[in-house]
């Protein structure tokens, strides 16, 4: 079938939840997707950081298949030979003593608030009911009706009340802020080491620092929402590390399905995930041998094959360039970054940044627009530096036409 026909049944039969790039995109490989018509694309959005080992990854396709043969699902009312492994791996890997799986990033933020809620009782002893979570504005940690009830985007919470209360929110990368809105029933404080969403926002230099030792005077937890960030998108294996510091639940997901199943962790102390016992806390398809054996995969091919390290050279290279090369463009607002994780902010008066997106997918480029006026590029971390040359000459070329030469899908 042809684009137009496949795009005519999405708007017949799917709900309407998204707004996508009228690209239909058929197969994909490494860094690069091709669409029904065979045209090639450059992959600069990574499923949100969900593809960083890149699409079809033959070592994860392999533990893909060779464990989908075996053993996919038992559910956790019986143990398989997997999960045992991949907690083992995940926690030696991150220094970490305990993990609690999931599937989807969402599940995984909830599951940490639920944790720092019962710690909050047991270990800290706030009283009944009454344990609050600190949150930023600008954030965004999933679609769930408790996520959105700390979303401060008005888009997202329209319509869905009553929501969760709870939750104190203060602005980001404000450490006095933090200090401030802390109380006898704070539990925890809930940051994304870099506001992907809210595009690519990077906090002041020392920001993280100040968080773990405001956090640890006031004995709350730390919880870093590293489900874009973590697993070498800005060019280390969790972005926490860029300052030095471990926050005391670290939140996984997406790039920790290799690209083709949804896997998701939360990450503590035994003190704190110990909080759990039976009946407390589940999922059916949670820590399956299937999602198990390709996340052990997804993680060996992200060390093994120097992909975290390949995000920090090339990111900086990227970056790099991109700021010399928009120097004095007058669109350009900010050029901002960390690692392969990089967002051009445009000024309001350009009118929004999806004209570029749509004149990026035409030249084989895309890439998605964010808050309306930011490009977020997030290449898959497979990239090499002649594709980042190309891409750049693609992204310098298309914020310096006039805008209304500018092709639209």
């Amino acid at each position: 079938m042809n684009s137009h026909t496949l795009i005519a049944m999405e708007d017949q039969y799917g709900a309407h939840n998204y707004h996508p790039l009228d690209v239909i995109i058929e197969r994909g490989e490494g860094a690069w997707v091709y669409d029904v018509q065979g045209k090639r694309y450059l992959d600069c959005l990574s499923a949100y950081s969900a593809l960083n080992q890149g699409h079809l990854h033959p070592r994860i396709i392999r533990a893909l298949l060779d464990q989908a043969q075996k053993l996919t699902l038992t559910s956790r009312a019986f143990r398989n030979d997997q999960l045992g492994l991949f907690y083992k791996e995940l926690c030696e890997l991150t220094g970490y003593e305990m993990v609690l799986p999931m599937n989807t990033g969402a599940e995984a933020v909830e599951t940490a608030l639920k944790a720092a809620r019962r710690w909050g009782y047991r270990a800290k002893g706030i009283a009944a009911e009454t344990a609050e979570v600190i949150t930023c504005q600008g954030n965004f940690h999933g679609r769930t009706i408790t996520a959105i009830s700390f979303s401060t985007e008005g888009d997202y919470k329209e319509g869905f009340g009553p929501l969760t209360p709870g939750f104190v929110s203060i602005p980001y990368g404000d450490a006095e802020a933090l200090e401030a809105a802390i109380t006898p029933r704070t539990a925890a404080f809930l940051v994304e080491p870099i506001q992907g969403e809210a595009g690519v926002v990077i906090p002041p230099e020392g920001y993280l620092k100040q968080v773990r030792d405001i956090c640890s005077r006031h004995n709350m937890l730390f919880v870093a929402d590293e489900i874009q960030t973590g697993l070498g998108r800005t060019g280390r294996l969790l972005a926490c590390e860029h300052e030095g510091v471990r926050a005391d639940v670290a939140i996984l997901g997406k790039a920790l399905g290799g690209g083709v199943y949804p896997v998701s962790v939360v990450l503590a102390s035994k003190q704190v995930l110990g909080v759990f016992e039976p009946g407390s806390h589940g999922s059916t398809f949670a820590g399956n041998p299937l999602g198990a054996a390709v996340a052990r995969e997804a993680l060996k091919v992200l060390m093994e094959e120097g992909l975290i390290e390949n995000s920090a050279v090339l990111g900086e290279y990227f970056l790099g360039h991109l700021r010399e090369a928009l120097e004095g463009n007058e669109r350009v607002q900010d050029v901002r970054g960390r690692g392969l994780f990089i967002g051009i902010q445009l000024r309001q008066s350009v009118g929004g940044a999806r004209q570029f997106c749509e004149e990026l997918a035409t030249r084989g480029l895309l890439c998605k627009e964010t808050h309306r006026d930011v490009i977020r590029f997030a290449p898959p971390l497979v990239i090499d530096r002649a594709t980042i040359d190309w891409a750049m000459e693609q992204i310098v070329e298309a914020l310096s036409m006039p805008l209304d030469s500018l092709h639209s899908l």
